[in-house]
């Protein structure tokens, strides 16, 4: 028997989130920071870098699964990624900046992942043990209706994740790990009602996993997924025979053999092909520290959600075993458990975001009014000041007044001069009276949808990128970009035939070819290159690597924003 369900929903509770506001807040979160800058450091440069190095190679199919950057394999086997952004080089017109193109197809993957994700909460939202309290006289919400509203506060939820707002603006694999963590839950949760969709997205979802560098996540949310549809096939054959209880469409046995199939073609790929690379890092000594430093990644990377995804375990703990529930659970533990046993802890939860959105969209429908009306305050408050002081930082990064944050913004950024743009000031002033209008709606007090507690959260989250796009994008990437240091290294060398490298780092390497066009050459393996460029980490032992007396310093090379990116460049000395 059915527990009671904890959602009460009136009809007038469900209206639709109009398509033209909803598409207008995903534009303004997808497109700020598309044009403007180069690749970030310090995974983004990187990432970029082999996609570079594979549209560049002309060593044939064998070199697309083995992408190499001066030498150096990837961090982690993530190959589809590469080819992804690859692809989009070698087809961009001449006159598109590379960097660019890679930025808008993993624009379209951060799409892709919204679509996904609306989906997937709006299907296990149709489900008959998800559905609100029905009235005595009727009024309660229609399925469809309310599981479109449950959808819309999903969508809005994942857009107000704070830890989603870089990550998700990368180029990354950690990004194209997402896009297909979204469709694997998708593809999982819409089995019940739709084939080909729903098949489709399994397979892209569980294989794209498994070749973008994270495919014991993607096995253990596949074999997970495969072991609830063989429980809720038993549950709902053995509540139909005792009861007669009607519980929707459910998982037939063929999304069960698909599943399966699925999840062992993918562990075939991984053995197959030696992409399980156990990266576990347990370390007793520094167990308490770790501890505290994950908790409070956890904390801020997933806000605001995760305090609606407990209350949501808490509100319908009688129905833990729901597919409503049970899915978004483990679509969310498994990322959490490579979050705290992995060195990749920020990249490893984003994709637990979709899943996270998903628990806290259940929240709404159990909310009262009074704990609504303090979330709205809250998210009032707290966007409303971080844009005053977006603001005034910036008024003052361009006059010189107020002083002290005038002073702060020049020690962050040290000989970044700052220029007006009309363009920039147009875009983050249009952003800002939206936000004024918006909580001018919200606080209304004839507004009852059900979305309406995710709609200041997910604005006020676009309005902060917005503004960080607009307004602070060129201190930013000037802090953020190899650029400045790039053009102190070609001052100094011009254009030469080649430069040495010695012990380069990976981001290093990437921006040297990608924003100098420098033809670097490792050192260790013989070169006559005028040039040598050399990490600081070799500099105690770096008289029993090469013959100083042949070799003449001419000068450390720095990021501005970083003495930790140094570079010692050296000259031949002529014979």
């Amino acid at each position: 028997m059915n527990q009671p369900t904890p959602a009460i929903v009136a009809q007038n509770a469900v209206r639709r989130l109009p398509r033209i506001a909803l598409l207008l807040l995903c534009a303004a979160y997808l497109l700020p920071g598309l044009v403007g800058r180069g690749p970030w450091k310090s995974a983004d440069i990187t990432a970029f870098g082999y996609m570079a190095e594979l549209a560049r190679s002309t060593e044939g199919i064998a070199r697309w699964f083995d992408p190499l950057l001066l030498g150096m394999q990837p961090e982690t086997p993530a190959l589809v990624p590469y080819w992804i952004g690859a692809i989009a080089i070698k087809l961009a017109p001449a006159w598109l900046n590379p960097d660019l193109a890679v930025r808008f197809v993993f624009a379209l993957m951060l799409w892709g992942t919204f679509t996904a994700t609306w989906y997937a909460v709006y299907y296990l939202a149709r489900t008959a043990r998800a559905q609100p309290v029905a009235f005595a006289f009727g009024g309660e919400a229609r399925p469809t209706d309310y599981a479109r509203a449950i959808a819309d506060g999903g969508l809005l939820a994942l857009i107000a994740c704070l830890g989603l707002a870089q990550l998700g603006h990368e180029t990354t694999p950690a990004l194209a790990q997402l896009y297909f963590a979204s469709h694997l839950f998708y593809g999982v949760a819409a089995l019940p009602y739709r084939r080909a969709g729903p098949v489709i997205a399994l397979v892209v979802g569980t294989l794209g996993m498994t070749m973008s560098g994270a495919p014991t996540v993607g096995l253990a949310l596949a074999t997970g997924s495969a072991l609830y549809i063989a429980y809720e096939r038993r549950r709902t054959a053995k509540a139909g025979a005792d009861a007669g209880i009607d519980d929707g469409p459910g998982y037939t046995r063929g999304a069960l053999f698909t599943t399966v199939g699925v999840t062992l073609l993918a562990a075939a790929l991984v053995f197959g092909l030696g992409l399980s690379q156990w990266k576990i890092t347990l370390d007793g000594n520094s167990l308490g520290g770790e501890i505290r430093s994950q908790a409070k990644l956890l904390l801020w990377f997933t806000w605001p959600v995760w305090p609606l995804a407990i209350w949501t375990l808490w509100r319908w703990r009688r129905q833990l075993t729901a597919r409503h529930v049970a899915l978004p659970f483990w679509f969310a533990l498994v990322p959490l458990a490579a979050t705290w046993t992995t060195d990749y802890s920020d990249r490893s939860l984003l994709l637990a975001l979709p899943a996270f959105a998903t628990l806290a969209a259940f929240a709404l429908p159990t909310f009262r009014r009074s704990a609504a009306a303090l979330i709205d305050w809250f998210n009032v408050l707290f966007f409303s000041g971080l844009a005053v002081l977006g603001w005034l930082y910036w008024i003052a990064m361009l006059t010189g007044v107020p002083r002290k944050p005038a002073a702060s913004v020049a020690r962050l950024v040290p000989g970044f001069v700052a220029e007006f743009s009309p363009i920039a000031f147009v875009l983050a002033l249009a952003a800002t009276i939206a936000w004024c209008w918006l909580v001018r709606w919200r606080t209304g007090r004839h507004r009852a949808a059900l979305w309406k507690t995710l709609v200041l959260p997910a604005g006020g989250t676009a309005l902060c990128w917005m503004l960080l796009m607009t307004l602070w994008l060129p201190p930013i990437d000037y802090a953020r970009s190899y650029l400045p240091q790039v053009r102190a290294v070609a001052e100094r060398v011009g254009q030469p035939s080649c430069i040495a490298e010695l012990a380069l780092s990976r981001p290093h390497a990437a921006a040297l070819r990608h924003h100098g066009n420098f033809n670097l050459q490792p050192f260790l393996l013989g070169n006559d290159c005028p040039w040598l460029l050399v990490s600081p980490e070799t500099i105690e032992r770096l008289h029993t690597i090469i013959p100083l007396e042949k070799w003449r310093f001419s000068g450390t090379l720095r990021r501005p924003s970083s003495a930790a990116d140094d570079l010692l460049l050296y000259q031949k000395i002529a014979p």
